[in-house]
């Protein structure tokens, strides 16, 4: 961590430096400014759910294309988000892992929200029965 940057190790993309201070979401790779993709908002949606159940659960990933916009919902039958905490999980830094760092979901809603200009957020979430994100995205 210097200068407020993070770097975040993603296995398609390597290493990749992350300034949540700018003015615009800023992402360099190799020295290389990029535009982040939704497949690495996918993925991190998708460690997310596997860490939540654990090993044992299910998860799903739903598609649906209405014409007009494009919803993916990402499903586990996990621990799922207290309700007091739904409000906190894309602030950059919340986080209620031992290990991490509190910014895959803040920099996946910046990804969504900035430059696919659409929405990301927790559809529903019980304790103890799991979470659906869902992102929408406009044609």
């Amino acid at each position: 961590r210097e200068n407020n940057s993070y770097t975040i190790n993603t296995q398609e993309y390597g290493n990749l430096d992350y300034f949540p201070k700018a003015n615009n979401l800023l992402i360099r790779k190799d020295n290389q400014w990029v535009k982040p993709g939704l497949d690495w908002v996918i993925e991190n949606l998708l460690k997310n759910a596997l860490d939540a159940i654990y090993g044992k659960g299910n998860i799903t990933v739903t598609i649906n294309d209405t014409g007009k916009q494009v919803t993916i919902d990402v499903s586990d039958t996990g621990k799922g988000i207290a309700r007091q905490n739904i409000t906190n999980v894309f602030k950059p830094g919340f986080t209620t892992k031992k290990r991490g760092w509190g910014l895959g979901l803040s920099l996946s809603k910046r990804i969504i929200d900035q430059y696919h200009k659409g929405q990301l957020f927790v559809k529903q979430s019980e304790l103890g029965k799991g979470t659906i994100f869902r992102i929408v995205l406009h044609k």
